[in-house]
């Protein structure tokens, strides 16, 4: 299976849809409450961000999902800078609606796109790199089990123009029966 193949993942706590158009209203309504994070790409424009999310699919640098939470888009995830000659992936791009933030959305989904990338499309690092000052992202990252490789200083400019440090972390092969094990102890 390759990094872009367009897959629904599901589990008890979340549905990962392929991102398409029809996911746009309700991806409205789950970024209200999100203006007050700087530090993170929460989209101005829904429509636009899942027509470039689908664009960068079609170019096979991403693959793009809803996060689906009783029926409704709650956020989007996806899979990113898809380096799939050497069988690395980031995932990253993700926001979600605060009303699923600190529930066990955020693990599901995560549990599900690590199984998919490890066991289905045979990666050998999977990547997650976020801003510095974006705590609760950190603090997410490293409960995943992922380990911090280091911090890319004056990484890029935001949309204000300042710059941003960004922290990057990852997990391998070796180190996945560990951090599945610990997922799912996590939602049961």
């Amino acid at each position: 299976m390759l990094l872009t193949d367009p897959v629904v993942l599901d589990d008890p706590h979340v549905r990962l849809e392929p991102l398409d158009p029809s996911h746009a209203a309700d991806l409205r309504h789950a970024r209200d409450g999100l203006e007050y994070a700087w530090y993170t790409s929460v989209p101005a424009s829904i429509e636009d961000e899942i027509a470039h999310r689908i664009a960068e699919r079609d170019a096979g640098r991403m693959n793009p999902w809803a996060v689906v939470v009783d029926g409704r888009a709650r956020g989007m995830t996806t899979f990113c800078n898809i380096d799939a000659d050497n069988r690395r992936v980031e995932i990253g791009y993700t926001w979600l609606s605060p009303s699923v933030q600190r529930t066990a959305v955020n693990t599901a989904a995560k549990l599900l796109l690590l199984t998919h990338a490890f066991e289905a499309c045979d990666v050998i690092a999977v990547e997650f790199r976020t801003h510095w000052h974006n705590r609760q992202s950190r603090a997410a990252i490293e409960r995943l089990g992922a380990k911090q490789d280091g911090v890319l200083r004056n990484h890029r400019f935001g949309p204000d123009g300042t710059l941003r440090d960004t922290v990057v972390y990852s997990i391998l092969p070796h180190e996945w029966p560990t951090v599945r094990r610990g997922l799912s102890a996590r939602l049961s």
